[in-house]
């Protein structure tokens, strides 16, 4: 037998117990992490490899290589996305014959499969949490010069992000990074991604996973609709007057608020000085994300880190320590407000929810208790009541690898 290649970042000895000489459909059950699993052109299972759960894709080694090198690109940009962890090739049954090469990531913890997230939530706007989720994620690609190729919702993954979710993007054999995209590369992914989602939302509603009364070719035109307006509000130049100069606070505070930093801006004027013009050059994502980490050290999505920098705010009102130092008053809200409600989960219940998602859930079921008893209820008692009544009853999410519906718990969101 042909000696093994590893390609990977940290070296794992516990690789080489798998059966790398078995085509990956004949791989014994018994050492799989999950038995159902979503729709792929290649051949995917997952494992459980020292305590972790790699995702394996049996694919033609050039492409492997390529894709482990372009998600290693993504990671160091930025980008959301899976992490690689390994490239195996030289592969070859007993009897000598040659297998494809195996692309090995990190499975995302806390991450659901768009299916998952139909057969667990049952709000209405689920389609809709998801697009927006997946047009942030598409533009913030484009804005890094990445061109996907093949955008769809079955080659994301979705985490919770405080009443939202937050997309990553898992499939990216097809893509290519350049400088600048060309508006017609922009065009096409985006019309792929209404043509692929159409057809997913379809296929979901074939299932009754998907509202029959909702019509899947709007829900894909809403998509594009939402890229186009997150677009123009990055990219777009601006004209005003000389004497509106504060124009230029406010276009960046309005990119804070959509969740993104601003590196750097091109502002010009006309040959009177009249009039100037001003548009982004740099836009970052995860304004918000980044601003809590340097404060308290929370690794949050944006809008749970939006949510939690809200309460952090109240916090400093409600304490009058608006004269203090933002970085004192962060470690005092950590200390007293954040860590007590995160360690109050029972060891048994962590792998359902994120920490940070936890806190955001948390403060929502205060508000909803309060409104019920006509007063403000404390967060103690909000705590155990809504770990006995809510968490209790969700699944597991920290390593849902499943998409297969019959599987998976209902849960309420």
């Amino acid at each position: 037998m042909a000696p093994l290649e590893i390609t990977a970042s940290r070296a794992d000895p516990a690789l080489l117990d798998l059966p790398w000489d078995q085509p990956l459909e004949d791989w014994p059950e018994d050492i799989l992490a999950a038995l159902p699993r979503g729709i792929s052109r290649h051949v995917v299972r997952f494992v459980r490899v020292s305590g972790r759960v790699l995702a394996l894709k049996e694919i033609n080694h050039h492409l492997a290589r390529r894709e482990y090198e372009m998600l290693r690109l993504l990671g160091r940009i930025g980008v959301p996305s899976v992490a690689p962890f390994a490239v195996i090739s030289g592969r070859t049954t007993p009897s000598g014959e040659p297998l494809d090469a195996m692309l090995i990531t990190r499975h995302l913890q806390f991450s659901l499969p768009y299916r998952a997230v139909f057969s667990q939530v049952s709000r209405e706007d689920t389609a809709q949490r998801l697009l927006d989720a997946l047009a942030v994620l598409l533009v913030h690609l484009h804005l890094e010069g990445f061109y996907w190729g093949d955008v769809s919702l079955s080659n994301t993954l979705f985490r919770r992000d405080a009443g939202a979710f937050a997309a990553y993007i898992v499939d990216v054999e097809t893509g290519s990074l350049y400088e600048t995209l060309t508006d017609g590369q922009r065009r096409y992914d985006l019309d792929l991604a209404r043509t692929n989602i159409i057809g997913e939302l379809m296929d979901l509603q074939a299932g009754e996973m998907f509202d029959p009364d909702s019509d899947p070719v709007e829900v894909g035109d809403q998509l594009v609709s939402r890229y186009e307006s997150l677009w123009s509000a990055l990219t777009e130049r601006e004209l005003f007057s000389a004497d509106e100069r504060w124009r230029v606070s406010e276009r960046i505070e309005k990119l804070n608020r959509l969740g993104f930093d601003v590196g750097e801006l091109e502002i010009t004027t006309d040959l009177d000085g009249t009039t100037l013009s001003i548009r982004p050059k740099v836009v970052d994502a995860g304004h918000h994300a980044r601003r809590l980490m340097r404060l308290t050290g929370i690794d949050a999505q944006e809008n749970q880190a939006r949510r939690l920098l809200n309460d952090l705010d109240q916090y400093r009102a409600s304490t009058e320590q608006q004269a203090e130092d933002e970085e004192f008053v962060a470690h005092e809200w950590l200390q007293n407000q954040y860590e007590p409600v995160v360690r109050a989960i029972p060891r048994s219940m962590r792998s359902k929810l994120e920490p940070p998602e936890f806190y955001h859930e948390v403060l929502e079921h205060k508000w909803f208790l309060s409104e019920k008893a006509g007063t403000d209820a404390s967060l103690d008692e909000t705590v155990r009541h809504y770990i006995l009544n809510v968490l209790i009853h969700r699944p597991d999410e920290k390593s849902l690898v499943t998409t297969e519906t019959s599987a998976l718990p209902i849960a309420e969101s």
